[in-house]
């Protein structure tokens, strides 16, 4: 069998998800190690971290599946490349998506690395929700071509022959993720992406199925998985929670403890009264419930502004201050490497948004800009779109690419607000107007 003598390492993190990917390498017959990444030191702030138990549940995962375990510290690369971005971004009134930092510099460079030059790997392979549209053994034949690095790929480029890899949505609707798993040849430069990239998918196995070509819910329980060897057989270990690698905690704890209080108040959006206090920005992000003491009712974020401080706030969880049908994102990366030929011929295409992975798609229309970022207009507006977090593209099933959300248009409650006083100012307009005699 040509899987034979593939060798893939499995990011293992304890958890079920990388636990069926190995396994199911393993059933396919590929040579799989199984690597726990350390990236998170428990040292470096007071509170419980799960990582040396996550470390005991790999390797008895490992165990069980009787291949070979290693485990790999990042801790330093994990602070400078990922954490300290965080921090960054929140200070900046915006709220980060962690995760798809950590898959760039971490999973898909420094553990990639590592996989290749150490293991001799052929692949590496994760535990991620999406798939790619190679089968097995293509993943193999892909050669990669040397581009050159412009704003946009020259379109008429000589390409590979070889089938074009893309992405693809999750069958497992509940985990529709972006990029998985991806086994470039040792001569491949490893490109670092917000998503990975047409070159990179090249050498994408699909996430726990691979050539089954869709998520076999039955699967996961086979072989008593769930029950399987560990220190917290008992816990919720169905997936990874929490702060990538850093775990589950009380977040305003762990963020008061890198960053400085910035006491503010929560303003009422409707009649800009002050609603009470809060340590800072950063602890609440758009769409959150506020905790505004002494109050009946829930009351939610809708809105923050920096230079003062003020957290804006609604009374009710569809408040329309809370729904925005505009965007801007920075830089789109597309995983083809350029943007879609009807949005290069035409400016702008219809297709489909996202921000939350496990959000419904909304129809939307993008307008390219010249430095490759691009406007998103969707058909109907969408609750709590949030600076910092990323808006993905789909045509269809197929994933296209991304970008980070760093501007908002107004919110329905503002637009509403404005046609109020446009009206007023008419009707004032009339009311001064003398009789005819």
């Amino acid at each position: 069998m040509l899987a034979a003598g593939r060798r893939v390492a499995c990011a293992v993190s304890g958890g079920v998800d990388s636990a069926v990917a190995a396994l199911l390498l393993r059933r396919r017959g590929y040579q799989v190690t199984g690597v726990f990444m350390k990236n998170w030191d428990p040292l470096d702030e007071q509170g419980a971290c799960s990582v040396d138990r996550d470390c005991e549940d790999a390797y008895r995962v490992c165990q069980k599946l009787d291949i070979p375990f290693h485990q790999v510290s990042y801790v330093k690369e994990y602070w400078n490349e990922v954490f300290s971005d965080l921090l960054k971004e929140y200070e900046l009134g915006r709220t980060p998506n962690p995760d798809i930092v950590c898959n760039k510099h971490i999973k898909f460079n420094h553990f990639l690395h590592y996989a290749m030059d150490n293991l001799g790997a052929d692949a590496i392979a994760t535990g991620h929700y999406a798939r790619t549209s190679l089968e097995d053994e293509e993943v193999f034949q892909q050669k990669h071509t040397k581009r050159p690095r412009e704003l946009f790929r020259n379109r008429f480029e000589v390409r590979n022959t070889c089938p074009r890899p893309y992405v693809i949505r999750s069958c497992y609707l509940h985990h529709s993720g972006s990029v998985i798993c991806k086994t470039p040849s040792r001569s491949r430069p490893v490109q670092r992406p917000d998503l990975l990239s047409e070159s990179d998918l090249a050498g994408c196995f699909e996430e726990n199925h691979f050539s089954f070509r869709g998520f076999n819910k039955k699967l996961r329980k086979e072989d008593s998985v769930r029950t399987w060897p560990s220190s917290r057989a008992k816990e919720k270990r169905g997936m990874s929670m929490g702060v990538c690698f850093i775990g589950e905690r009380n977040f305003e704890k762990f963020l008061l403890e890198y960053l400085e209080p910035q006491p503010g108040n929560f303003v009422s959006i409707e009649d800009k009264k002050v609603m009470g206090t809060h340590k800072g920005w950063f602890l609440y992000t758009i769409g959150q419930r506020a905790r505004l003491a002494g109050l009946q009712g829930a009351w939610f974020v809708v809105d923050k502004d920096v230079s003062t401080g003020d957290i804006f706030v609604a009374p009710s969880t569809d408040h329309p201050a809370l729904f925005r049908d505009l965007l801007r994102t920075n830089r789109v990366h597309w995983i083809a490497e350029e943007p879609p030929a009807e949005l290069v011929r035409d400016k702008m295409m219809e297709c489909h948004f996202r921000f939350r992975h496990q959000m419904a798609l909304v129809p939307c229309v993008l307008t390219l800009n010249q430095d490759g970022s691009v406007w998103v207009t969707l058909v109907k507006p969408a609750r709590a779109l949030t600076p910092g977090q990323f808006a993905v593209f789909y045509k269809g099933d197929e994933c296209l690419g991304s970008g980070k959300i760093l501007r908002l248009g107004p919110s329905v409650f503002t637009m509403q607000q404005g046609r109020n006083r446009e009206e007023g100012t008419k009707k004032e307009d009339i009311d001064k107007v003398e009789p005819a005699t």
